[in-house]
């Protein structure tokens, strides 16, 4: 950390440039947990005890204590030590009115991640939420993304909870925030930098033809990777319901699957658990563009996938290391099976193209671009979006996680929206549960209930298909005696 700042990547730059006051980009997620040894004699919340908990893990993650600074004459930003941090800033305490229903939760969701992070302060916030029924607490926590990506964010989740009950915090770790540079030493190390840029590119050449095996085959399929991602990202999205200008406020709803359920579903019909919920979008999208009455089969419909591509080096450290796959759904395919198997091919072909690799390499030549170009492509790039919908889905910890021994019950992602793209779709696995995080314009999808409704059905149609006739038989036996079905937890839409 050269004279007391730190530079911010290409890529986690390009995420503070794309950033317009109706579209922040933060990632975000509302997490419920019991309330155990939290509540407190009065039944509510004791917030101060998870301040204490959060003030004496920070020296783990230093970054929540810095903010932004811009390099003079310069698109480049910079992290700086924040020598006005306070934690109450940071950490805010609210409730519901009791008992708060899974829906009012929902709509106060979506009202706090609607607002933008203050650029002057940290990057980020944390509700404690209290007042949910059934004696359960929220947190509604926003990132912005420059400083995270969804895997380092499962890592921050390991930092900040437990994996045992336990309570009790330790004594925070004293903390002297260094001086910040001078406008002048930031405009100084800046031309340094672009001085040396021919000798770190040829350094950076030599690194890739080294990580390439030194074969001439490899290194042609990275290039040829990035000339393909390259001539698909030139391919304009189509016209569809979900890709019109998006306001400035946001609908958040949520959908809570059985994981044992889907990698049924997978070792039944074949794929990988992304290419089950590859399906079940389609069929969602299917019936979504049906009520809106468009025909699917006419509708090209590309999603984005974003592929992690940190190592296990990285592991534990802030910052986006992360690629991303483009996906046609099959909308014209009314089988769920065949729905599956393409895309399943698609999602093989890529794996084999090495198309993250590709987008690896593009961000790598990003950090040799002129400030000023890369600051062009951020704000445009979503006016000439490729894809029509983000799909995002990151695995979490298979087992329970606790924050001072209130056990987290759900956590529920979401990914924010750009122009032109109404909706986003984040999925987090933890703990045998697949919890779905939709995040949607406020006015372009006024039925986002529907469409949540829409994920429930496809996924009922595919576990149909892996059903073996005799399980068939037993759930209809059993719906006609008046018992319910295999449930999706789901609250009502907000």
């Amino acid at each position: 950390m050269p004279h007391g700042f730190d530079r911010l990547t290409a890529l986690d730059s390009s995420f503070l440039l794309l950033e317009k006051p109706h579209t922040p980009l933060h990632v975000a997620s509302t997490m419920i947990f019991e309330a155990g040894p939290l509540r407190t004699a009065e039944g509510g919340i004791d917030a101060a005890r998870v301040q204490e908990h959060l003030l004496a893990e920070l020296h783990r993650i230093p970054r929540y204590r810095q903010k932004i600074s811009w390099v003079p004459l310069s698109w480049r930003p910079v992290w700086i030590d924040d020598e006005r941090f306070h934690l109450d800033y940071h950490v805010r305490h609210t409730s519901l009115p009791r008992p708060g229903s899974d829906e009012q939760l929902k709509r106060l969701s979506a009202r706090i991640m609607e607002q933008p992070l203050d650029p002057s302060r940290p990057l980020w916030e944390m509700w404690i939420v209290e007042g949910l029924e059934g004696d359960r607490f929220a947190t509604i926590s926003k990132v912005h993304h420059c400083m995270i990506d969804g895997v380092s964010g499962v890592d921050l989740m390991r930092i900040l909870l437990s994996m045992a009950p336990e309570v009790g915090t330790g004594e925070p770790a004293r903390w002297l925030p260094r001086a910040a540079p001078s406008a002048v030493r930031l405009w100084w190390d800046e031309m340094m930098r672009r001085a040396a840029m021919p000798l770190q590119l040829l350094d950076g050449l030599r690194v890739f033809a080294e990580e390439a095996q030194e074969t001439r085959r490899e290194v042609a399929s990275r290039v040829r990777a990035a000339v393909e991602l390259v001539a698909g990202s030139l391919q304009l999205a189509s016209r569809t319901p979900l890709n019109r200008p998006v306001g400035a406020h946001r609908r958040f709803d949520w959908l809570d699957m059985d994981l044992a359920r889907i990698r049924t579903i997978r070792r039944a019909l074949g794929g990988s658990l992304n290419d089950v919920v590859l399906t079940i979008v389609t069929g969602a999208v299917q019936r979504f563009l049906q009520r809106r009455h468009v025909n699917p089969a006419g509708v090209p419909f590309r999603v984005m996938a974003p592929v992690s591509v940190r190592t296990s080096d990285q592991r534990g450290a802030l910052g986006n290391q992360v690629s991303a796959w483009t996906i046609d759904l099959p909308l014209d395919e009314v089988d769920p099976r065949e729905q599956l198997r393409r895309i399943s091919a698609r999602t093989a072909a890529l794996k084999s193209s090495g198309q993250a690799v590709g987008a690896s390499v593009l961000t790598g030549m990003a950090e040799w671009s002129s400030s000023t170009l890369l600051a062009l492509g951020a704000r445009n790039v979503s006016r000439m979006m490729p894809v029509n919908l983000i799909v995002t889905n990151v695995p979490g910890p298979q087992f329970p996680i606790y924050m001072q021994g209130a056990r987290l019950l759900q956590t529920f992602p979401l990914v924010p929206l750009v122009d032109n793209l109404g909706l986003g779709i984040a999925l987090m696995s933890y703990d045998g549960h697949l919890c779905w995080g939709f995040n949607a314009d406020y006015d372009l999808l006024p039925d986002l209930g529907a469409f949540v409704r829409g994920i429930s059905d496809a996924f009922a149609d595919l576990e149909r298909l892996a059903a073996p006739p005799v399980e068939l038989a037993a759930r209809a036996a059993t719906a006609t005696v008046g018992t319910s079905a295999p449930r999706i937890v789901r609250s009502p839409a907000g």
